[in-house]
């Protein structure tokens, strides 16, 4: 189990942290958050938590008007484009033990986080304090750089302040710049439960019958156009969490994409409203498809599974 609010702000009081702390209904977004303590001056932070593909984690802390694009930021850190993604819910409590929007630095000091890289926003040191939320969203205290700094070096991190706007060119000449950053070994969460269906078929036959999808679905009726497109797709199509990922990639790829100093000026509080007419609309048949095709290749299995396991007919 992790720190609770209570004992991270004993403990920054044990190492004479100035900070000071502001109660407030729970918030999901900086947005939300500025309403509290937009007023006070202080520069408000926006967190993600990030994954690559070899499941290392890390928190990119950046101030809220800071640009962070995502696919310069995996090239920075050696990744190639594509190589972050935003990561799991499950990780979110597993590794950081906190709830969703109550990611910050402050999250690094339960000891299940000790392998997740944290990457500070350089623009954090031309404000006179910083809002971060402890633990838990419904507060916000203020800290200097100095003070950040005091504690993650309490807790044995080596801040690490970037220019996460940069876009500097990386080839052979001109090794990434951040990839010192990247963590050093991945963190392993728990398997999920094993279910009843799929521990009735091995891997072996699920990767059969993935690519004998589009063959036995004709077999049994007329597929649908996207069905007819499955073994074009992996064959851990039938692969839940996989599925879930993808789904989220999309849509979190989308999402940051549209979330725009421009957007928000635009369209104000009903931002919100727009980014969900976008994302229906532009993820609409692209969701409808993969899950047809995870149905009809789940549909598949099944009927395979169902012939190995007939009895056979006496005589």
């Amino acid at each position: 189990m992790g720190l609770s609010k209570e004992q991270l702000l004993a403990r920054l009081k044990e190492l004479e942290i100035d900070f000071s702390q502001y109660d407030h209904p729970v918030v999901l977004t900086v947005e939300a958050q500025a309403k509290y303590v937009g007023h006070l001056g202080g520069g408000l932070s926006k967190n993600l938590f990030l994954k690559d593909k070899k499941s290392r984690f890390y928190i990119v802390s950046a101030l809220a008007d800071t640009k962070v694009d995502l696919k310069v930021l995996s090239v920075r850190l050696g990744l190639g484009k594509g190589g972050l993604r935003m990561a799991p819910e499950e990780a979110l409590g597993e590794i950081l033990q906190v709830p969703p929007g109550s990611v910050t630095p402050l999250s690094l000091v339960n000891e299940s986080a000790r392998n997740v890289s944290l990457l500070l926003d350089h623009r954090f040191k031309s404000q006179k304090f910083c809002f971060f939320h402890p633990l838990s969203n419904d507060m916000s205290i203020s800290l200097t750089t100095n003070g950040l700094d005091k504690f993650l070096k309490s807790i044995e991190r080596d801040p690490s302040y970037v220019d996460l706007e940069a876009n500097p060119s990386v080839g052979k000449d001109q090794p990434p710049d951040l990839a010192s950053l990247v963590p050093s070994s991945s963190v392993v969460l728990p398997d999920p439960p094993e279910t009843a269906a799929s521990s009735k078929v091995p891997t072996e036959n699920k990767v059969s019958a993935s690519n004998k999808s589009t063959k036995s679905a004709a077999s049994t009726s007329k597929p649908s156009v996207s069905a007819t497109k499955s073994q074009d797709k992996p064959a851990n199509i039938t692969d839940v969490g996989k599925l879930v990922d993808d789904l989220l990639e999309s849509t979190s790829s989308l999402l940051l994409k549209e979330i725009t100093e421009k957007n928000f000026k635009e369209h104000g509080e009903g931002l919100g409203e727009e980014l969900s007419k976008k994302i229906k609309s532009q993820l609409a048949a692209e969701l409808h498809n993969t899950v047809m095709i995870f149905k009809n290749t789940a549909y598949t299995e099944g009927f395979h599974a169902g012939m190995h396991c007939r009895p056979k007919r006496s005589y």
